[in-house]
Parts: structure tokens; C-alpha cells; sequence
């Protein structure tokens, strides 16, 4: 395109896609989590409480009393690159970069902390990309996740003048690349252990009950998911029985069940000996799936009796996962 000398640079006819995962402290340290905290639970979306009964418990009790207790959860995960969850949605923006090649711009922001979305957003529009793909990496829907993504991207366009043209990427939970990748990862997984599971736990967070009467349909696709899942995997394992459960309560409201530490000291009650457990609703683990199931969940299986536990690990940037990825990606950027 001609333009006069004078004219400034804008750059256009790029396509970027932005892959969002949820979010994570800049530190495993109670001042940092209480930062994150205050802006994950100060999401209307995550907390469907009043504002005015909320903060005050949001302010004088949680934020004084949490931050410390997930600070020490942070810390037991780690990692010399800092938060797993980042690190990992990182390598995965790399690994699906590597994959589009340079027609495509692959970048990645959390929903909550740093890299924010709009920061990434703009960050992509100032290189070119006028056309963006939106990517939460979310298999299930759910208005506290998926919703909650649209929501940060519809303020951050409003800040702009020159807005990009929108897709996004929708739920994949029953998706066959999605589905055929968690069976083949899982299944060698399991065979690479140096015990035989009789039982395979599939857990997915939890959600409070009411979400589901409202309407939210993250509890059906978190059953389609492992529906489908539990269909593929018998055909390969057949003598493993595979259950589901949900994990990460909180709070007094009743929330989806079974429960995952209520699963797992049943099972072991029960004279279940062996178990593993994978978490087919996260992309990426974290430390959802690094202290609460890895360490908490074989403290809960042991102490009621149970011996072998392993957890297994979610796709991450596995070449199996980033070539699911690539398959949803380039369905959805279609006709670009």
C-alpha cells in the first residue's frame, strides 16, 4: 500500500490469536496472592453474591486470612520459571507459534494478574493483527471462565479506537481432537505406571450447585467430557473403572458432587488400593493439580487406607496437545 512520506506507520493485515488461560500471583507470597485474590473474587462472574454483602466479607475476612494459606500452596509448585501455569501457557503459545508459522501471530494472556488480556490485545494490534482469535483455554464452558474472558474483552475494546476484528474460540469439551487427545496422553500415562490403577478419577473444579439450576452448563459438558472419555478408554484398558468428581469447594454453599476428597476417602474406605487421577478441565497444571490433587489428594487417599496414587498430568504443551490446539485453532481461523 502507497502512502505519503508523512503519513505514520499502521500496520494491518495480520492475524494473531491469543490463547487466555486463567490467572495466577506475580509470587508465592501472601501480598501477591492477596493481589490476585482481590481481583479474582472481585469478579461479579466468579462471586454471584451482592456487592454489598460481599466485600465485607471479601475485605475483612478472606483477604486477611487466605492469602496465607494459598501463598504456602503457591510456594510448594514453584518453578524456576515462576507460576506452572504461566510457564506452561507460555510454552504453549511458543509451541502453536512454531506450528502457524509466520502468517500468524501466537500470544497468550491470563484473565486475572499479568500478561493481561488488554495489554496482549493491543500488543497484537499495534504489530498488525486486525483480525484476532480469542482462545480461552477452557474445554468446558462456564459463565465464571469463558464469560468472565469476553467480559475483560469487551472492556479492553471499548478502550479502543481501532478495534480488531473478533472471534472467539468455542468450548471444545466434546470436541473429537480433544476428546482423542486427553485418551491417547492418559492411557500412556497410566501404562507408563509402575502400578495398575483399578480406578481413574477424572476431576474437574467445582462449581456451586446453583450455577447449574441458573443455567450454566459446565456441569453437562464436565459429564459429556468424561463420557466420552470413559467410552475410549475402555476399549484400551478395559478392566479400569473410571468415575468423576469435583474438586475445589469453597465456602458453606453446596457445590456439584461428588466431591474429589470425599471420592477419594471413599474409594480407599471402600478397599480401593490403587488410583489415579487426571484433570481433564484444565489445559495447563497448576496448582489446582500440582498441591491440591498431587499432595493433598494422596494425603486424603492414604490417610483413609488407600497405597498406590498417582496424578497425572494435563496436557500442557505436550506435542499431542499443541496439535489438538493447532486443529481447533486453524478450524476457527477459517476463511482469514
Amino acid at each position: 500500500m502507497l502512502r505519503p512520506d508523512t503519513h505514520p506507520a499502521a500496520p494491518v493485515g495480520r492475524i494473531g490469536v491469543l490463547l487466555v488461560n486463567l490467572g495466577t500471583p506475580e509470587a508465592p507470597t501472601a501480598p501477591a496472592v492477596r493481589r490476585y485474590l482481590a481481583e479474582f473474587l472481585s469478579d461479579p462472574r466468579v462471586i454471584e453474591i451482592p456487592p454489598l454483602a460481599w466485600k465485607p466479607i471479601l475485605h475483612g475476612i478472606i483477604l486477611r486470612t487466605r492469602p496465607a494459606k494459598s501463598a504456602h500452596a503457591y510456594s510448594q509448585v514453584w518453578t524456576e520459571k515462576g507460576s506452572p501455569l504461566a510457564a506452561i501457557t507460555s510454552d504453549q503459545a511458543e509451541a502453536l507459534q512454531a506450528r502457524l508459522g509466520v502468517d500468524v501471530r501466537v500470544d497468550w494472556a491470563m484473565r486475572y494478574g499479568n500478561p493481561s488480556i488488554p495489554d496482549r490485545l493491543q500488543a497484537l494490534k499495534d504489530e498488525g493483527c486486525d483480525r484476532i482469535l480469542i482462545a480461552p483455554l477452557y474445554p468446558q464452558y462456564s459463565g465464571a471462565t469463558t464469560a468472565s474472558v469476553m467480559d475483560k474483552l469487551g472492556e479492553a475494546l471499548k478502550g479502543m479506537r481501532w478495534q480488531p476484528a473478533i472471534r472467539t474460540l468455542p468450548p471444545y469439551y466434546d470436541h473429537p481432537a480433544h476428546i482423542a487427545a486427553l485418551e491417547e496422553d492418559l492411557a500412556a500415562q497410566i501404562e507408563a505406571l509402575a502400578f495398575v490403577p483399578e480406578v481413574l478419577l477424572l476431576s474437574f473444579h467445582g462449581m456451586p450447585e446453583r450455577t447449574l439450576h441458573l443455567g450454566d452448563p459446565y456441569h453437562c459438558q464436565c459429564r459429556k467430557t468424561a463420557r466420552l472419555l470413559s467410552e475410549r478408554l475402555a476399549r484400551r484398558l478395559p478392566d479400569l473403572r473410571v468415575e468423576t468428581s469435583f474438586q475445589s469447594r469453597f465456602g458453606r454453599a453446596k457445590w456439584l458432587e461428588p466431591a474429589t476428597d470425599v471420592v477419594l476417602a471413599k474409594e480407599a474406605a471402600a478397599g480401593t488400593k490403587r488410583i489415579a487421577v487426571a484433570a481433564p478441565g484444565f489445559s495447563a497444571d497448576c496448582v489446582e493439580t500440582l498441591e491440591e490433587l498431587a499432595l493433598r489428594g494422596r494425603e486424603q487417599f492414604e490417610e483413609a487406607g488407600g497405597q498406590d496414587f498417582a496424578t497425572l498430568t494435563c496436557l500442557n504443551a505436550k506435542p499431542i496437545g499443541i496439535e489438538m490446539l493447532e486443529i481447533l485453532v486453524r478450524q476457527e481461523l477459517g476463511g482469514w
